[in-house]
């Protein structure tokens, strides 16, 4: 709940200073104010492109990341501190640790949380449990995930790929996310593998509602993902957590997750879960571990 008003509070705010735009410290940044969309919502988005992006001779890999007024620049987030994507890219780039790329930053909007809640999993929990969710997050409606995953495969991608000198395969373009991010950057992977080729999922909200041991949401994401692991087996999967504040509840629903994985032959090459002790569930820890997702997504070799 305190992140959705947050949320809110970030788009009065950027409402009141339409003027302005969010600026990059390491290469360049692109934005696009109230992007439409028949699915969904218009919504703001950032293209980051690093240094040297020259799109006649070179294409680029793309990353794709959820709340994406978090990433760049910290007068917009509305926690008042950023995930330093630019700066970490940059220096990744710099020292020849990942492949080249751009990220895609998609802001949130009033409706994060049924935007980024897995519907069809969702859907795999009693009508109870459903209520109980919604009444819990203080939300009324089903889940808007669909739609919102349309709107990135059939909108924005086609988008970006005709603007800029993007790598178009899935072996190419990622995905990426923290908490609520985290849920809807797994689901993406699974409903469209032909389009991503992997996900990172930072802290992952796994309970879904403000309860830490309640296991009905991560209890039908294993129904909804064991056929689904099947056909994905060469994804790339990157998983997080801390220990402190939110991220404490985690763990429990993550080694169920993890036990999934390997059992569907998920091995160390395609699938990584980590434990940071004493990490926060918040962009200052997602931005000092965020170089580890971004080497195992965009390793060179592929």
């Amino acid at each position: 709940m305190l992140r959705t008003v947050l949320a809110c509070f970030a788009l009065l705010i950027s409402l009141q200073i339409k003027s302005q735009r969010p600026e990059a410290s390491v290469g360049r940044l692109e934005h696009i104010e109230a992007f439409a969309s028949e699915y969904v919502d218009s919504r703001n988005i950032d293209v980051w492109l690093p240094e040297g992006y020259n799109p006649k001779t070179e294409h680029y890999a793309v990353l794709y990341m959820h709340d994406g007024q978090n990433l760049f620049d910290s007068a917009f987030s509305y926690g008042g501190n950023e995930w330093q994507v630019d700066e970490t890219l940059g220096r990744l780039l710099a020292s020849a640790n990942v492949r080249s790329c751009i990220v895609v930053g998609i802001w949130n909007t009033p409706k994060r949380f049924l935007e980024y809640a897995p519907r069809q999993p969702f859907d795999l929990m009693t009508g109870v449990s459903q209520d109980e969710t919604r009444a819990d997050r203080q939300y009324g409606g089903m889940p808007l995930s669909d739609d919102y995953l349309k709107f990135i495969v059939r909108e924005l991608k086609p988008y970006i790929d005709k603007k800029y000198a993007t790598l178009t395969g899935p072996e190419s373009t990622f995905i990426a996310g923290s908490s609520m991010g985290g849920l809807i950057s797994l689901y993406a992977l699974a409903e469209y593998p032909g389009v991503f080729g992997g996900a990172a999922c930072l802290s992952t909200h796994w309970p879904l509602r403000l309860q830490a041991n309640n296991q009905a949401f991560t209890s039908a994401m294993i129904r909804y993902l064991a056929p689904k692991l099947d056909k994905i087996t060469g994804k790339i999967v990157y998983f997080d957590f801390g220990t402190e504040t939110l991220d404490s509840w985690y763990e429990p629903h993550q080694l169920r997750i993890d036990s999934l994985f390997r059992e569907k032959s998920y091995h160390d090459e395609n699938l990584m879960s980590k434990k940071f002790e004493g990490d926060a569930h918040n962009e200052v820890s997602w931005a000092k571990r965020l170089h580890i997702p971004l080497k195992f997504l965009l390793k060179e070799n592929q």
